[in-house]
């Protein structure tokens, strides 16, 4: 299975949703928040270039410092910075196995935030931990039991998860 940086957001935050996209059970399209975090994502750093697919990543933004290519990721606030950080890194990794050597930054425009990524060895084992578990996580018969959260509130899967809570 090709895990992708989406799978390694949702990893982080929560893993019955891993399940559910790794499954292909679509989320509420026309959810209020996918589709803020879309008009962000298209209206937010107009002179970098936008989502550029590079194998099998896509990428916000892209860049050059100098010599130094900057691949960007927005996302609408810092709260799940840490899910964020893991799947820009995971993007950097796969430029590094590409040997396309880059650093990163996520952008939250709402905040007027940017903080820094650069890969590294410990970062790149807590990666591939996550990675492994992705797959697990992809081959149970069924979804790991939802946990309340707070992300769950923002969730596009809430009501597939707590319908009868609604």
């Amino acid at each position: 299975m090709d895990v992708n940086g989406t799978h390694i957001w949702y990893y982080f935050i929560c893993k019955r949703e891993v399940w559910l996209i790794t499954h292909q059970i679509a989320a509420d399209q026309e959810d209020d928040n996918l589709e803020i975090g879309r008009f962000i994502s298209e209206t937010s750093y107009q002179r970098q270039k936008k989502e550029m697919l590079i194998g099998n990543i896509k990428v916000d933004r892209i860049r050059r410092e100098g010599d130094t290519l900057v691949v960007g990721e927005v996302k609408k606030s810092s709260t799940y910075e840490k899910s964020a950080y893991y799947q820009l890194l995971f993007y950097l990794d796969t430029l590094r196995k590409m040997g396309i050597e880059a650093k990163g930054e996520l952008l939250f425009p709402k905040e007027k935030k940017v903080t820094k990524v650069e890969w590294t060895e410990e970062g790149k084992k807590v990666l591939e931990e996550a990675i492994a578990e992705i797959r697990r996580i992809a081959r149970l018969p069924v979804p790991p039991e939802p946990k309340k959260i707070g992300f769950c509130r923002s969730c596009a899967y809430r009501e597939y998860c707590f319908a009868e809570e609604s």
